[in-house]
């Protein structure tokens, strides 16, 4: 009995590791997200639209990193969450499809090819998590992007108003949900630390692209 609730206890433990490594080092503590939620005056308008099209360069691809990582994971408790999350993904992947379209053409910026060699290099470092063959790896990078999606919804939503288009229900996998299925397939040193370099690359995907949205917006300036 006392062997089992310290294991549970170790599984929760690495659950909220896992919350607070994507409170700490994801989108939402970036800068450059907090100024586009803010950004007003003539240059909002492309900023937004030039965060939500290299988000869709991104991420509005199929297939994409949970759909990936469902075509390689074995049965059990990570396949069976995939399932649902990357049904419920899809209609986010739609939504920055449809939004790309509506906040109009892509910002001229100095650097076109630098960004389209940064897009590239992110696009098949995100689908190398997805294909890693290391046990956890591929569901850190999935619960990581799922959880920071949350500080990054906003963003898609204030480009939307700008825009004119209406703004989904966003129906993603809660903190709840992300928490049960770490907790359950997640086993032994191994696939822990798999799961914390999944989850860490993915984040630094993220950093890296706000990064690069800023140094544009930068270069749209000078």
């Amino acid at each position: 009995m006392n062997s089992t609730t310290a294991t549970e206890r170790q599984a929760r433990s690495l659950a909220d590791a896992q919350l607070a490594r994507v409170a700490g080092e994801g989108s939402a503590r970036h800068p450059h997200l907090a100024a586009l939620l803010g950004a007003t005056g003539p240059n909002a308008a492309r900023d937004l639209a030039d965060a939500v099209h290299l988000l869709c360069n991104l991420y509005g691809r199929h297939p994409g990193l949970l759909d990936v990582a469902l075509a390689t994971c074995a049965p059990g408790a990570a396949r069976d969450w995939l399932v649902e999350a990357s049904d419920q993904y899809e209609r986010e992947r739609l939504y920055l499809v449809r939004l790309s379209s509506a906040v109009g053409p892509l910002p001229s910026t100095p650097g076109a090819a630098e960004t389209e060699a940064a897009l590239q290099a992110q696009r098949h470092a995100v689908q190398t998590l997805a294909r890693s063959e290391r046990g956890g790896c591929s569901l850190g990078a999935a619960t990581a992007l799922l959880s920071d999606w949350v500080a990054i919804r906003p963003l898609l939503d204030r480009a939307a108003a700008r825009a004119g288009i209406e703004t989904p229900l966003a129906s993603l996998p809660g903190e709840t949900s992300i928490a049960r299925v770490i907790e359950a397939a997640i086993v032994g040193p191994s696939s822990e630390r798999a799961l914390a370099f999944g989850a860490d690359q993915l984040l630094l995907q993220h950093r890296a692209l706000f990064d690069l949205l800023e140094a544009r917006a930068a270069a749209r300036l000078d």
